[in-house]
């Protein structure tokens, strides 16, 4: 689940890793008390799910109080277009003003888990304030990752080798070291995929502080965090997907015309591959999952139903736990229910096929039955074209 920057900085306070001064505000009149309360230069800065906020539009220097109000009135309210949000973009609804600072470097720390050595990776760079992918193609030796075990945990020789990759002068090693051990803790404490400070400040006076904050928390392990649960903000998510997230459905809106449901995710995936390569192009990911009932499979239709680039669905199931015959109940249930606009195409096998294949014909219902996968994707891909 990702969380707003000022709640990520929140949570950093909350672990000793320093930020600059900051309140969140909705308005252009909050903005202008809490420049007041500041003083000035004041940092306006959307707060939307997605980075490249500054390259957008989306994050502004107000110097005088003069400017305080056209900054906030051009932010507020803005649609903020990045690579992140794509073409659409995201709606604007509160911003976070912070002081301004005098940055004499910045850097670039993160914190990520490292599957292949089943350890936690922190990767930092001298190169913060830029898009950290550019950097690793372009200069590679640019970026420095140290792996922590999470057994023994942040140890000082981590530290040392962070602050000499950096080129941490002397005097603010001690500083640096504190900031790489605390986000190390959150990181763990928090179950996170992913904890990022970019850029990660020295400011002239010598204090090292955490300009940007972005996390994101395992959504399995929502259950231990309720402090975390109630920073979910729903207005940032798809709507189609938090739907499905009510009826306990897995869903992605993708870009493509072919409406897909599955149950399991990993052969979701070979779904999707397999549509690709038949010349379409899939419109969502949906795993209704192996307990799935025919509430489940109607759900999934609805879902599906909303996106107008479908032009045909894909129906792939291998009975297990959910039989094809629930699947078949599902679809002739959904089919009378919702009054399907676009044809569907059903490849299913396993528990139950037969049952399955008698409850579709008997329905009455205009679908199109597959052999096996590759004969569903040619069809469904003929349907798209």
């Amino acid at each position: 689940m990702k969380i707003h920057e000022y709640q990520a900085k929140e949570l950093f306070r909350k672990f000793n890793v320093p930020t600059p001064k900051g309140k969140l505000a909705h308005t252009a009149a909050e903005v202008e008390k809490i420049a007041e309360e500041f003083g000035y230069p004041v940092v306006v800065k959307a707060q939307v799910h997605a980075g490249g906020r500054g390259k957008g539009g989306g994050v502004k220097l107000a110097k005088t109080k003069g400017d305080v109000k056209p900054v906030a009135d051009s932010i507020i309210g803005m649609t903020l277009v990045t690579k992140q949000t794509g073409a659409q973009g995201k709606k604007v609804r509160k911003v976070l003003v912070e002081e301004g600072l005098n940055i004499k470097k910045e850097l670039y720390l993160s914190v990520i888990p490292d599957r292949e050595t089943a350890t936690v990776a922190i990767v930092c760079s001298q190169d913060g304030g830029m898009d950290i992918e550019e950097v690793a193609a372009k200069t590679p030796e640019r970026i420095i990752s140290v792996n922590v075990s999470p057994i023994t945990g942040f140890q000082p020789f981590h530290a040392r080798k962070i602050c000499f990759g950096l080129e941490i002068e002397k005097d603010l090693q001690k500083q640096m070291s504190a900031v790489c051990k605390n986000l190390y803790e959150l990181f763990v404490a928090y179950d996170c995929s992913m904890v990022e400070i970019n850029p990660l400040i020295i400011t002239a006076e010598g204090n090292i502080l955490a300009l940007d904050a972005k996390m994101d928390i395992d959504g399995n392990a929502m259950y231990r965090h309720p402090d975390v649960k109630e920073m979910r903000d729903i207005e940032e998510e798809d709507p189609v997907e938090a739907e499905a997230a009510q009826f306990g459905l897995n869903y992605i809106n993708l870009d493509g015309n072919v409406g897909n449901i599955v149950n399991g995710a990993g052969l979701a995936m070979a779904t999707m591959d397999i549509v690709k390569m038949a010349g379409a192009s899939p419109a969502n990911f949906l795993d209704v999952g192996g307990g799935a009932n025919a509430e489940a499979i109607e759900n999934g239709f609805r879902l599906i139903m909303k996106d107008p680039k479908v032009k045909g669905i894909l129906i792939n199931v291998f009975g297990g736990i959910l039989r094809c015959d629930i699947l078949a109940k599902g679809v002739v249930q959904a089919a009378n229910k919702l009054k399907l606009s676009v044809p569907v195409v059903i490849r299913m096998e396993g528990t139950n096929v037969d049952e399955g294949r008698k409850i579709l014909a008997e329905s009455g219902l205009d679908l199109i039955n597959a052999k096996d996968l590759s004969d569903a994707a040619e069809k469904v891909a003929k349907i798209a074209a």
